[in-house]
């Protein structure tokens, strides 16, 4: 049966490593506690990008109503504020329908732009900008670009993944453009949500282990047909970045064979999957649960308050 929700201002926010479960949980807590699920996935708003992002599909949803997915094309650009923005929107919306919002992802600024309502400025994207950037990449490398970030901004170091050429890129635009630092371009403002943070923690072994099972089931729907058929259709875009994708391009190549490009996805997931964590683990604010009833415990606790 259905718990009431007690307070029109409340927001659950689903949050942990990939491949941790939180599909599975923000569904499950969305059908005991008549919610919506606010999707907070940097890849899965593209369209077409199924498989290689794990997107729930239309079976694994259950009838619960999921947004901001599949409302951009991967040649097309999205920021955070635009996010932010969209999202707040929605969590709005579902509040006024006395459903409860659950905001539910593993992108760690996309949340946090959220609960801590973020200043985050609207800096439309520079296409010259960013080609003369994606040049320098190619020339001298990623590392190189980095590294000339973190000399115009020490602190984006420790915001920014190094390995990702869009975050780099993205940075380094907003840095150049505005003339500011990309790190102080994020100030938390007055909280415009009454939050819970839930994340998942797994072990070590556990997490590996559905890493590589879901890697496996991504292999098993057809990957490597669902990236052939979007970079034949749209070439070589930013979006493509993400792990699997970028993957199986390098298979599509010839700079890899099928099953390193396999074997590279299993790796680069749990690199991330701890860069995740190392992003999450700081927020004090985050009840950690091992199980469906800790998660339980905590959303009645939270709704009755």
């Amino acid at each position: 049966m259905k718990k009431t929700i007690t307070a029109k201002n409340k927001l659950l926010v689903v949050l942990g490593p990939t491949a941790s479960g939180k599909t599975d949980l923000s569904i499950e807590l969305a059908k005991k506690y008549n919610g919506e699920v606010v999707s907070a996935d940097s890849r899965q708003i593209y369209k077409g990008m199924d498989i290689g992002t794990a997107k729930p599909t239309k079976k694994e949803i259950q009838g619960i109503p999921h947004h901001l997915l599949d409302i951009k094309n991967p040649n097309q650009s999205y920021t955070v504020a635009e996010f932010k923005k969209a999202a707040i929107k929605k969590i709005k919306e579902i509040q006024k329908r006395g459903k409860l919002p659950i905001l539910c992802g593993g992108t760690g600024l996309y949340i946090k732009a959220v609960v801590d309502n973020l200043d985050i400025p609207e800096v439309k994207a520079n296409i010259a900008l960013r080609e003369k950037i994606e040049k320098e990449i190619q020339k001298n490398g990623l590392n190189f670009v980095f590294n000339k970030l973190v000399k115009l901004d020490p602190e984006a170091a420790y915001i920014v993944d190094p390995k990702n050429p869009r975050r780099i890129i993205r940075a380094l635009e907003i840095t150049l453009l505005t003339k500011k630092p990309f790190s102080e371009q994020r100030n938390a403002g007055k909280p415009l949500f009454d939050v819970l943070e839930i994340g998942i923690t797994l072990s070590k072994e556990k997490l590996v282990e559905k890493i590589n099972l879901r890697v496996n089931q991504m292999i098993k729907r057809g990957l490597v047909n669902e990236v052939k058929k979007l970079f034949n259709k749209y070439g070589s875009q930013q979006a493509f970045d993400a792990i699997g994708y970028r993957e199986i391009i390098e298979y599509l190549e010839n700079k890899t064979s099928l099953q390193g490009a396999f074997e590279k996805i299993k790796i680069n997931t749990w690199h991330f999957a701890k860069r995740q964590l190392t992003w999450f683990r700081p927020d004090r604010r985050i009840v950690w649960i091992k199980k469906y009833s800790q998660a339980i415990q905590a959303v009645s606790k939270f709704l009755k308050k």
